[in-house]
């Protein structure tokens, strides 16, 4: 299970957490996280007792800049999540059959037609997607009913949340990912692309 900053994955976490299921939690620290997100991931394990393993780029920033320049991001964004999220979570994702994640059909036009068990032909395995046809408003109503912690920044209008320097805040009536690569034609870092669908779901 690779959960996220979004509200989804909160909610997916609070599922595992209340029913006590030994499903191996991770997320991807990329070192350019928000520092409100690293205080919802200590919260979260705090919350649940549970542990949420970070997986790490094979460089830290430092050493990408070393050998790629400074702000790598502000350049090459597409590079820059390759080696920062594609990259580790492809690594992580060689050892298993299948993965779960939080994303919804509405967030994106890539999203738009994934489906609740496909096959994710990039990483080799099958994905589980349990709040695909979930709206916005249903999961913040869940979040509400049972008081599921959340990310801080989602309150100062950054209802899409990435790393640092990518991420800035929404205006009101502006897409939620409007805030994400903002200079960019990207709309995605890679890691929910190109979804190759097995089952067929009704």
């Amino acid at each position: 299970m690779k959960p996220s900053a979004r509200p989804e994955g909160c909610v997916i976490v609070d599922a595992i957490g209340r029913g006590g299921l030994a499903i191996d939690i991770f997320t991807l620290d990329t070192g350019l996280l928000f520092p409100e997100t690293i205080e919802l991931w200590e919260t979260l394990e705090r919350r649940y007792g549970l542990t949420i393993r970070a997986v790490k780029p094979a460089q830290n920033v430092a050493e990408q800049a070393a050998r790629y320049g400074r702000a790598l991001w502000e350049r090459l964004p597409d590079r820059c999540c390759e080696l920062r999220k594609v990259e580790p979570l492809r690594r992580e994702l060689s050892r298993l059959d299948a993965w779960i994640s939080s994303i919804r059909r509405e967030q994106t036009t890539d999203r738009a037609s994934a489906r609740t068990v496909e096959r994710d032909t990039p990483f080799g395995l099958v994905k589980v997607n349990p709040l695909v046809h979930w709206t916005s408003e249903a999961v913040w109503e869940r979040i509400r009913e049972r008081g599921i912690p959340v990310n801080a920044l989602h309150a100062r209008g950054y209802p899409s949340i990435g790393c640092e320097p990518c991420t800035t805040r929404v205006a009101a009536g502006e897409n939620p990912r409007a805030g994400r690569w903002r200079t960019f034609e990207k709309t995605e870092c890679g890691l929910h692309a190109r979804i190759a669908v097995v089952p067929k779901e009704t």
